[in-house]
């Protein structure tokens, strides 16, 4: 493959995210995307001008707004961007965040832009209850004692009918198949609440959080700090859990991602335009990769996402100071960990998507925004985000010390 251009992240920040029904239940996705875009403007030097962004790309899976169809245009124009440029809304499931970075990649590699707005959001709470337009429209109305059938829009997200498998059926695929036990989910999953904990007591989140107001009653709110984590969580609480998908299955409540709220903004630029707009880079771009996998193990789609993304990049695994892949279950990082040998002590090292939780739309952009921040704080060079995809796909970036 030719060599990856320079291009670089010059901003990432993203909200907290905001537990199931919790204090964010009420801004929507383009609100929160809004919010983070904002805050990732303000990072940059005062002379910059919002007229050189080109571009706006936004990720977001499950439309739980009425403005939802327009949410990268109205994020852009919300957060005060040029209305005479373009915008884009982009679904890749749970790697839409990723993949909003690489349209934003792909659109200043092919010239059409040198910098862009690239992030992710989703407000999962307000996940609607719905009734199919084709029973009431078409069919007569609703007859007398008959009721109307409402679906779960967030269920619905998180089934894949193609293979008429939920995502965490896919997980128990995953853990039979890698001789994951019940117990060692468990322990990931305390791992997972701990070493939040601990970095959130470290200061690790600092760089990449945009705190969000919030009115409670007739007071503002400032929510700074992550929801979902229950640090001090025990490994004898978590083990009373029932599973949830199968009988002697190994995925609970306790071990699987957060349903959540939040949204995470990156803004990328061409090596050209951070020497002319005198920007900082946060880190480099080396390269992305996506693949496809059996949908009903999709849990593994990040192995060979990272496989490929780090050999177009020319670099091997011993190579990578930092692996951070979303953590949608404790059996599926566990199984992509042992496909891939990879190093525990150099991957999700401060708590994932078990206990942070899983904005689905946004957890990419987090994870970037997290990875791109913490070359400022440690003497890594280099990092890779991944994340699975329902439907059988992986998605995972390359970033480089600028």
């Amino acid at each position: 493959m030719p060599s990856f251009p320079s291009i670089f992240i010059v901003a990432a920040k993203r909200t907290p995210f905001g537990s199931f029904g919790g204090s964010l239940k009420h801004l929507s996705a383009t609100d929160l995307g809004t919010i983070a875009t904002k805050s990732a403007l303000s990072s940059l030097p005062s002379s910059f001008d919002t007229s050189y962004i080109d571009s706006v790309y936004f990720g977001n899976v499950i439309q739980t707004s009425p403005d939802a169809p327009y949410l990268a245009r109205h994020i852009q124009l919300q957060s005060n961007l040029s209305q005479s440029q373009p915008a884009l809304t982009v679904n890749r499931l749970c790697g839409s965040g990723f993949e909003s970075m690489v349209q934003g990649v792909k659109s200043i590699m092919v010239g059409d832009a040198k910098i862009t707005v690239c992030g992710g959001s989703e407000n999962m709470s307000g996940a609607p209850l719905v009734v199919d337009g084709n029973d009431v429209r078409w069919v007569g109305g609703v007859t007398l004692g008959s009721g109307l059938k409402m679906r779960d829009m967030l269920w619905d997200g998180l089934t894949d009918m193609y293979v008429k498998t939920p995502m965490g059926v896919t997980a128990e695929n995953l853990a039979g198949i890698y001789g994951i036990g019940r117990l060692e989910c468990d322990e990931y999953a305390i791992r997972s609440q701990q070493t939040w904990g601990e970095a959130k007591k470290n200061g690790v989140f600092d760089l990449e959080i945009a705190p969000v107001e919030v009115a409670v009653k007739k007071e503002t709110k400032i929510i700074d700090t992550d929801e979902h984590p229950r640090p001090e969580t025990t490994l004898e609480k978590i083990s009373k859990l029932k599973p949830v998908f199968k009988k002697d299955g190994v995925v609970t409540a306790a071990n699987a991602s957060g349903i959540c709220d939040g949204a995470g903004s990156i803004i990328v630029a061409s090596e050209e335009a951070v020497v002319e707009h005198n920007l900082t880079p946060l880190a480099r771009i080396a390269s992305y990769h996506v693949s496809g996998c059996d949908p009903s193990i999709m849990g593994i789609g990040p192995v060979p996402a990272i496989k490929g993304a780090l050999e177009r990049a020319g670099i091997g695994m011993a190579d990578v100071d930092r692996f951070e892949i979303n953590e949608a279950f404790a059996s599926q990082v566990l199984a992509c960990a042992k496909e891939l040998d990879l190093d525990m002590s150099k991957t999700n090292t401060h708590g994932g998507a078990i206990s942070l939780g899983h904005p689905l739309g946004s957890s990419g952009s987090r994870i970037i925004a997290h990875l791109a921040n913490e070359f400022q704080q440690t003497d890594g060079k280099v990092h890779v985000g991944a994340a699975c995809i329902g439907g059988g796909q992986g998605i995972a970036v390359v970033l480089e010390r600028a």
